[in-house]
């Protein structure tokens, strides 16, 4: 007979939104966030990943909810995987120290509660178009981009799929 077992200590990092103004004082500093889908994990996200967390003491990754990513277009049967188990992937990786999903196409309101020492975006965007940028840049926190070390991503991957 099978034997129903704990659940897994990483599902313990998936936080609320309401829970991250106290993590911004539980956290070890500095604290860097990023966000994204992170819909197929592959090499490119972990490798983006823990590039990010080694600019900190720690790595806050806000995942869009199923809903938001309708909202970014990226097609009609995305994301392939729901909210939920993209968050407990994400949380189940060494480098992340906490998961938030967020309801809308942009985590404002994510940035502004958890305020985090460095917010990190991948190289396919500037700085200057994101407004995330402009809530860290008002309390002094630091903008990156990160460059892509491997030209990767689920849209690509499933294309890949779909045509064989």
């Amino acid at each position: 007979m099978s034997q129903h077992l704990p659940p897994p200590a990483f599902e313990q990092k998936i936080v609320t939104t309401d829970q991250l103004e106290s993590l911004h004082e539980q956290l070890p500093h500095p604290i860097v966030m990023t966000n994204g889908v992170f819909d197929i994990l592959h090499r490119g996200h972990v490798t983006y990943l823990a590039q990010a967390r080694a600019l900190g003491a720690s790595l806050v990754v806000a995942v869009n909810s199923d809903a938001s990513v309708r909202q970014l277009g990226k097609g009609p049967d995305r994301p392939i995987n729901p909210e939920a188990d993209r968050a407990a992937v994400l949380a189940a990786l060494e480098s992340v120290s906490n998961v938030v999903i967020f309801k809308d196409k942009v985590p404002l309101e994510i940035v502004r509660k958890l305020r985090p020492d460095i917010y990190v975006k991948g190289g396919d965007y500037r700085i200057e178009d994101l407004p995330e940028a402009k809530i860290v840049h008002s309390y002094s926190g630091k903008v990156v981009t990160a460059a892509f070390e491997f030209d990767r991503s689920t849209t690509k991957l499933l294309r890949k799929v779909r045509e064989s």
